[in-house]
Parts: C-alpha cells; structure tokens; sequence
C-alpha cells in the first residue's frame, strides 16, 4: 500500500511540473501570438532538436489544400539546439516547451491550440522529413468530402523507402494487432500523417494519456468513440539526417504495443 501511494504523488508531483513547464511556454506564446485566429487548416509538427530537417519540411509546405488556406505550426518539445528559432524564421506558429515533455505531450498542447483557434482540420507530420508535405491534400480530401472524419497515411498503401525491415514487419504486425481488438481494416496503424476534424480532437483529447508513443492511441480512442476513419496512401523517406527519437527497434515495438494493450483494456472499460 506505501508503495502505491508513494508512485501516485510521485506521479502527481511530474504532472505538476509538465503543466508548470506548458503554462510557461503558452506565457511566451500568448505573448508572439496574441488573439491567434488560425485558418481552415493546420500543419502540425511535433519537434525535438530538428533544427537540420526542419527547414526544409517547412519549405515544401503547401499554401493551400483542397482549396483551404494551410498554416503551419510548429510545437517544440524542449531540446538544446535552434528549432526553436528555425521554426520561427521560416514564419511558422511556434509553441516552445522549455524542456522535454515527449511527442504525445507536444502533440495535445498542440491539437488544443488548434481547436481553440479556430483550425477545421488538422494535418499531423513528422519534422524529420518521412513524410511528404505535397500529399497533404490526398489526406484531408475526404474529411472535406465528409466522407470520414480521421485519415491515417499508409506507407503499404502507397510507396515505403525506408531500408529498415524490422520496422516494415512492425507495421504490419501492429496493424494486425490493432485490427484484431478493435474490429478495423487498417493497413498503417503507426503512421504518424494523419488528418483529423478539430471536432473530433475536442472530443478525443481530453481522454489522452500518453506522453510518447500516442499514436495508437489516438487512433483506439477515436474509433472506440465511433468517429470514421480511413486510410489514403501515401510516401514514407528515409529520415533526412540524425537518428529517431523513438529508440531502437526492440524497445520501441514493446513499448508501442503496450500502448496499444492499455488502450484498448481502457476504452473497453469505458464502454
């Protein structure tokens, strides 16, 4: 029992300082960014010292979408070198964390400015240059069809460049895995492009827990609640420079697949 209470006010005690940490950096950015309006489409990238990938994604970002005026922004998750001020630059919307608090945590700070300034539709891509921001449209075409309300970007159904095989069994064995608990015929459950209803996120959200790996769990949640989703392929690069923040191989498979077990036992309690 002592241990139990001790791991839960330790774990009081970090959410405390995350929110501390995200009150800090929404001081800074209602400063820059006072009474944001956004326009019908964001282009939200999560970023952890990518100061040397970042620009050129920046630069392949489309003005427009299906018609839709797009904006980018740019929330970075902490790190010591200049993303910050590269995502600034290149006039994206910059959300600066003053320390690390993981991509899942940068991504909900992130879809919740978005709601609150007015986006429609939400695009999510990488900043390390895996995804093509030209395809951007291909993705939110049905969500401006109203045809689904949640499109994820499959790498098997498009073109995979990547070199790693390990990771490509991954891919599918996830997207079993996700498919068999949750009744879905996915075939890229752990591409992190995707376009999503701000009226979804608002929904979703709020039900969020994981500070990394929060993918699969997005994906769980809104399928447990009953929004559509759907899938458009779509080019998955090899990473521009540096290596992945997600760990290696091993660790990150386990570690994805305990997300998507704790999800789905979560969501299955709810119901």
């Amino acid at each position: 029992m002592s241990g139990n209470v001790a791991d839960e006010g330790q774990r009081r005690r970090l959410g405390a300082l995350q929110q501390l940490v995200v009150e800090l950096g929404r001081k800074d950015f209602d400063r820059r960014h006072p009474d944001l309006e956004l326009t019908p489409v964001t282009a939200l990238i999560c970023a952890y010292e990518e100061e040397a990938n970042l620009p050129a994604v920046l630069a392949a970002m489309p003005a427009t979408a299906c018609g839709l005026d797009v904006t980018p922004v740019v929330v970075v998750d902490g790190g010591d070198d200049t993303t910050a001020r590269v995502a600034q630059e290149a006039g994206a919307v910059t959300f600066v964390f003053p320390v690390n608090l993981g991509h899942g945590k940068a991504l909900r700070v992130g879809y919740d400015l978005c709601v609150r300034a007015g986006a429609q539709f939400v695009v999510t891509l990488d900043a390390d240059g895996q995804n093509d921001p030209q395809e951007m449209a291909g993705l939110l075409q049905p969500l401006v069809d109203d045809e689904a309300d949640f499109v994820v970007a499959s790498r098997r159904l498009g073109t995979d460049r990547s070199a790693d095989q390990t990771r490509r069994a991954g891919v599918v064995f996830f997207a079993w895995l996700l498919n068999t608990l949750t009744g879905a015929h996915l075939t890229d459950t752990s591409n992190g492009y995707r376009a999503l209803r701000t009226t979804l996120l608002a929904d979703v959200v709020p039900r969020l827990e994981q500070d990394q790996y929060q993918t699969s769990e997005l994906l769980i949640t809104s399928l447990s609640r009953g929004w559509r989703v759907a899938e458009r392929g779509a080019t998955w690069h090899e990473r521009q420079s540096g290596e992945s923040k997600k760990g290696k191989n091993l660790r990150y498979g386990l570690r994805y697949a305990t997300v998507i077990l704790r999800t789905w036992r979560r969501e299955r309690r709810g119901r």
